[in-house]
């Protein structure tokens, strides 16, 4: 297959099975820590409610966002025809812009923002890259 072809198709699975994993898990934290009286569809209802938060209502949102940028990255980086760890990187950044615009529109507690935009993105990609890079040159 063209390089070029491969590395596209690279970062499009990237961001689709990422955004996949971040979006599941984040379905699944509503599920095990439910907001009650909340709808968490209603970006304005969540507003109001984020004051009343517990830690354990940001869990599943910063594993949400860690772990979709760590797949993504990782698929990216394990199927790009070269350049392995840019591709994984350059996933990272994507989810990194989307993880700003929605601590942005969405203001959670300092400490949250500042601990997801620190270790949830860049941080997570650059593991998913080395890991597929590594996994590569084992194959």
């Amino acid at each position: 297959m063209n390089p070029i072809i491969r590395n596209i198709l690279a970062v499009l699975a990237g961001v689709i099975i990422g955004n996949v994993v971040n979006m599941g898990l984040i379905e699944l934290g509503n599920i095990i820590v439910p907001v009650e009286g909340v709808d968490v569809s209603d970006m304005e209802a969540l507003k109001k409610a984020m004051p009343n938060f517990s830690i354990e209502n940001f869990i599943f949102p910063f594993l949400a966002h860690a772990l979709g940028t760590f797949v993504g990255a990782y698929i990216a980086a394990l199927l790009a025809a070269n350049h392995k760890m840019k591709f994984a990187m350059g996933i990272g950044v994507f989810f990194l812009i989307g993880g700003i615009i929605v601590n942005t529109l969405l203001p959670g507690p300092i400490w949250f923002a500042a601990m997801d935009i620190v270790l949830a993105y860049i941080p997570m990609a650059y593991l998913g890259g080395f890991l597929a890079s590594k996994n590569s040159q084992q194959a």
